[in-house]
């Protein structure tokens, strides 16, 4: 719940009660990998063209898919992020009602696979519960940390992987992201877990320079909030 303040010039809004962070570590750090970057709100030629780009991801069109990850697989830095042995796990889709919803994230995993990233595909991480998706919600009622990781559970599996990524589509705050991570680090204490995602989000960028634009950060969960570098 949110209360609003008042003054003069601005508003602000915070929260009404500290969030429940019970069950989480207290800090939690996840190297991660992008490809392309993406403005949602830029004018210029090239942010224009990265929406263009997001939609033909969000699209999950194999062809489209296959295009972008083949410059995934150009870049030195983001082909290290995977060996033989990596597991690709993707980050589930939100619950929905229609049966035929399209896994983005999915058709990614088995994408990076077939182009020799990584050695297998497993779904074992479920969605359990619903919550709003960050890309449609009001920036002050986005999902935290604490509901995405209450919203994931990690099916038994008699598998013990040594390496991990989580395969997700577009990041923007990495909170999806992290809570996914500790809820398989739960399930796989001793793998190594790291996460890669197609395109980046640069909210606080007013235009992008370029769309393809590798890089390698980190997402840091503070035991507060999570935090993306870059």
């Amino acid at each position: 719940m949110l209360t609003m303040t008042t003054n003069r010039s601005y508003t602000v809004f915070r929260a009404s009660h500290a969030p429940d962070t019970s069950g989480l570590p207290r800090r939690y750090r996840l190297p991660y990998g992008a490809c392309y970057a993406y403005s949602p709100k830029g004018e210029s030629e090239v942010s224009q063209r990265s929406r263009l780009l997001c939609g033909r991801i969000k699209s999950g069109s194999p062809q489209w898919l296959k295009s972008y990850v083949a410059s995934v697989c150009q870049d030195r830095r983001l082909r290290d992020l995977f060996n033989e042995r990596t597991l690709l796990v993707p980050i589930p889709q939100y619950p929905t009602n229609t049966r035929a919803s399209l896994w983005v994230a999915r058709r990614l995993a088995f994408t990076l696979q077939e182009a020799g990233l990584g050695d297998e595909v497993w779904t074992g991480i479920r969605r359990v519960k619903a919550v709003e998706k960050s890309a449609i919600a009001w920036m002050w009622q986005r999902p935290e940390v604490q509901e995405h990781y209450r919203s994931f559970t990690v099916v038994p599996s008699s598998k013990h992987p040594s390496d991990i990524v989580l395969v997700d589509d577009v990041i923007t705050k990495g909170r999806t992201l992290v809570a996914a991570a500790m809820r398989v680090h739960e399930a796989f204490p001793t793998a190594v877990i790291r996460a890669f995602v197609l395109v980046r989000t640069m909210g606080f960028v007013r235009d992008v320079e370029r769309l393809y634009d590798p890089c390698e950060g980190v997402i840091r969960w503070n035991g507060r909030d999570a935090y993306r570098d870059p």
